[in-house]
């Protein structure tokens, strides 16, 4: 399983990548928001799923930073890229591009593996799990609901569709919002699902520690 999950999160960041070099260039939000969110919240997880607890592991559980700690290293790392003059900036450079994409990977993989914890540390990775889903939410409304464009005037190129700075940028924050929302906070549920499953098998009376 181990395995799979780690082919299938390498393949998708080959799909992402491709992705990246045939959108690049035409200013749109929304083809950045799809492959940004499809590096933190699908490839991240099946690669950190997939090398958790192994010899590729570069943080075994007595090292695993805090999960909070770890959701919060995200939260700085998505925030100052999608600062608009940062947006502007990699907007313009294909390899300052490849940059804030390597940046969202390795937050990612931190935050993953800060989350696949031992039994006793799921509550703690459930935690780091649904704040990220709060904070990634928040920054998805503010993008979809912002009164004008940060990201550029005019009309954009988003998979081939013209839309206009205003609407690309809605529908970035949608992506966001929905991504984000809906796989951090599956994560979490998942974590909290295994620590009552552990529970329940223990014997009556003998609490866990």
């Amino acid at each position: 399983m181990k395995r799979i999950a780690l082919v299938t999160g390498l393949c998708l960041l080959g799909v992402l990548g491709a992705t990246l070099a045939a959108s690049f260039g035409n200013g749109s939000f929304t083809a950045h928001m799809v492959v940004h969110m499809g590096v933190v919240a699908v490839a991240s997880p099946l690669i950190a799923y997939g090398i958790a607890d192994t010899p590729h592991d570069p943080f075994p559980p007595p090292a695993r930073p805090s999960p909070i700690l770890a959701s919060i290293v995200e939260l700085v790392v998505v925030w100052f890229w999608h600062v608009p003059a940062m947006r502007l900036v990699a907007d313009g450079s294909l390899a300052l591009t490849l940059v804030e994409q390597a940046s969202f990977l390795a937050a990612g993989l931190l935050l993953w593996l800060a989350c696949f914890r031992p039994d006793e540390g799921r509550l703690a990775g459930a935690i780091g799990l649904l704040f990220t889903s709060m904070h990634m939410t928040l920054l998805g409304v503010l993008l979809a609901l912002a009164p004008r464009p940060l990201y550029g005037e005019g009309d954009v190129t988003c998979f081939g569709m013209p839309l206009s700075a205003a609407a690309d940028q809605q529908i970035g924050g949608v992506v966001m919002l929905m991504t984000g929302a809906f796989a951090y906070l599956a994560g979490g549920i998942v974590l909290l699902a295994g620590l009552l499953r552990e529970d329940a098998k223990l014997p009556t009376g003998k609490p866990r520690c």
